[in-house]
């Protein structure tokens, strides 16, 4: 009647982060999307551009479905109306000289809103931010962000504390981040299960 008690870490029941009630039309973003929004961005880096993969996942009968690309100020790029091909929506756009999102020098982001139009009017509408950056390890030299050095400096980290538990506020989790900053990381294992979403917004 109770699950293996042998695991390292064990979690019980409980609501212990914040619980949000979604209200949709018919026609929206795909909620069962892998844990996700429904909306995806992919970027690769081509020279000094960023080319963008678009996708995205839609329940109900959508007319369109148009991704805005805007920069850290919210400055409009571009609108790109998504195609439909096999059950998803898909498109591209360059986005031209790219700032490079570049560790805690420049954690330089874009934003992406989606928005799927059904019987007229807008549905639905998701966001996400995007940095554009490309990395790569080597066994003799290290971590590489951006085709230069980058020495990883980090800690590990459990969402837990005395008398909360798994229970964190964000004064709590807006802590934790600033002592582990004190200490001069630039990098954090989040060990080992899924944390709350506010602390990844965080790093």
């Amino acid at each position: 009647r109770v699950y293996p008690q042998k695991a390292d870490f064990t979690f019980y029941g409980g609501i212990y982060r914040d619980v949000y009630m979604l209200i949709v039309e018919e026609t929206h973003f795909d909620l069962d999307f892998c844990g996700g929004s429904g909306f995806l961005v992919t970027p690769k880096l081509n020279g000094a551009d960023a080319e963008l993969v678009l996708e995205a996942y839609i329940k109900g009968e959508a007319e369109k479905v148009v991704v805005t690309v805007s920069d850290r100020e919210g400055t409009e790029l571009a609108a790109v109306e998504l195609a439909k091909t096999d059950g998803k929506y898909t498109g591209r756009y360059s986005i031209k000289d790219a700032r490079r999102w570049n560790g805690r020098k420049d954690p330089y982001l874009y934003q992406a809103a989606a928005a799927v139009y059904a019987d007229g009017k807008k549905s639905d509408e998701v966001s996400v931010r995007f940095g554009c950056r490309e990395y790569s390890f080597d066994p003799e030299k290290g971590f590489f962000l951006n085709g230069e050095s980058y020495p990883l400096h980090g800690v590990s980290r459990h969402q837990d504390r005395l008398g909360v538990g798994n229970a964190l506020t964000k004064e709590m989790q807006e802590e934790d981040m600033e002592l582990i900053l004190s200490v001069g990381a630039n990098s954090i294992r989040l060990a080992h299960y899924q944390h709350d979403q506010y602390f990844y917004d965080l790093c």
